[in-house]
């Protein structure tokens, strides 16, 4: 048997590691027989080298076999996972979750908590009142095949393997390695037992990848680790050049989907949802993309998903009279209006640092024990390619002080270029990787 100081010289000088290396490798760090500084030398060898695919799917079935792996099995129906690489007012699993379940599709998904400038699904339905997203394995089925959905926070039991690498990727800065990103995704996608995956993988500098080929080639690996794993996997990219919608903040992403559940959101919010929606659909119901988006649309217009939003809302303990009323949900106590200091077209936006400043307002956490305020955030006004005219409002501010909103209103000057007139229309949707 190799040492692992020999694993680590290989993979440094480019050559592949076996299949019962990386299982060991694996199995060695999760029991602490590997230390920290080896498997942080073998993750910079991974980031220089790279992994072929061989590599990366024994890597990822590896963390993926570390903890539970969920039997959705006695649940009726074509499982079909959603995961988005994450963004600024990304609150489509919201609203593609219902549109999927309303048209037969079984939505057993399972999200996370948002950290530093992205906002965390788990958080954002959180901010519903009594909304729980910590139910048991029991009662995540038993919702599931009641109302067709379920968004229930993950587990440590999930994968806990890429819970520790990512910790020491996290100080060794090694999280930017595509191979690595695909991973630890993939691998928590696989434990969660759906039959199907379709994967969001956005792109701008609102993403964690700002680089579209990069992007292009994080969905390439993922499509085939999932494929190689006996997944049907669909990889959909889509712009983050600027935030999705208007709305960035908990309850005020939950309210914007509530818009968009009735059929009247933001365009380039609807826009995104019904092609993620149609492609779970396609998976799920074995159809053209296109009839998927006919089901689709139909599912909002004729209020099926709505209904479905309602049931699932209620199903996990949440209050739908503040959602019948969004307008009750708790309110920040300071509006603050930020206004356009000269007149000219928004030619580009900073969507990352609309994050940040969101994070600042109290509506994100750069600590994953801090505590958010679910009303705090910011709704734009106006987005890339408008004409503003100096003192129009850009965005209003929402949070519990003047002082939080100044001091947010300084950083939110560097998010906005302006120009005399229009620049590039955004390419909302990108390529599709099958």
């Amino acid at each position: 048997m190799e040492r692992f100081v020999d694993l680590i010289h290989n993979k440094k000088t480019g050559r592949e590691l076996s299949d019962t290396d990386i299982k060991n490798m694996v199995r060695g760090y999760c029991d602490g027989s590997i230390p920290d500084y080896q498997m942080s030398a073998m993750l910079m060898a991974i980031c220089f080298n790279g992994l072929s695919d061989r590599e990366l799917t024994t890597l990822t079935l590896a963390m993926r076999d570390s903890g539970q792996i969920n039997d959705l099995s006695s649940i009726p129906g074509i499982k079909v996972d959603k995961h988005s690489t994450g963004g600024v007012g990304d609150k489509t699993t919201l609203i593609i979750g219902p549109i999927a379940a309303a048209c037969g599709i079984p939505i057993a998904k399972m999200s996370g908590r948002g950290l530093g400038f992205t906002g965390g699904t788990i958080d954002k339905l959180e901010s519903i009142p009594g909304f729980r997203t910590d139910l048991s394995t029991e009662d995540f089925f038993h919702a599931v095949q009641h109302t067709g959905i379920c968004l229930n926070g993950q587990t440590g039991e999930l994968a806990p393997a890429d819970k520790m690498i990512y910790a020491l990727r996290d100080v060794t800065a090694t999280v930017d390695s595509i191979p690595l990103i695909a991973a630890s995704i993939m691998s928590k996608k696989l434990a969660a037992g759906s039959d199907k995956i379709l994967l969001d993988v956005t792109t701008g500098n609102g993403a964690f990848i700002k680089d579209y080929q990069q992007s292009l080639e994080l969905a390439h690996k993922m499509v085939t680790i999932g494929t190689k794993a006996g997944k049907n996997t669909v990889a959909q990219l889509t712009s983050m050049d600027e935030p999705l919608g208007f709305a960035i903040g908990n309850n005020l992403e939950v309210k914007e989907a509530i818009h968009a559940l009735h059929g009247d959101g933001p365009k380039d919010l609807m826009d995104v949802c019904y092609c993620l929606a149609s492609h779970m659909i396609s998976l799920g119901k074995e159809i053209s993309v296109e009839e998927a988006r006919m089901l689709a649309e139909d599912a909002i217009h004729s209020g099926r998903a709505w209904n479905t939003f309602l049931a699932m809302v209620q199903e996990q303990g949440g209050d739908i009279s503040y959602m019948e009323h969004p307008e009750r949900l708790p309110q920040a106590a300071v509006i603050y209006e930020y206004k356009a200091a000269r007149s000219g077209y928004i030619t580009a936006m900073d969507t990352e640092g609309f994050g940040t400043v969101a994070g600042i307002l109290g509506a994100g956490r750069s600590r994953k024990e801090d505590n958010i305020d679910v009303s705090a955030g910011i709704v734009l006004c106006h987005k890339v390619n408008d004409h503003v005219t100096e003192g129009d409002t850009l965005a209003c501010l929402h949070t519990s002080s003047l002082e939080l909103a100044q001091a947010a209103a300084e950083k939110l000057e560097g998010c906005y270029q302006f120009g005399e007139s229009p620049g590039e229309a955004i390419r909302l949707i990108g390529d599709v990787v099958v």
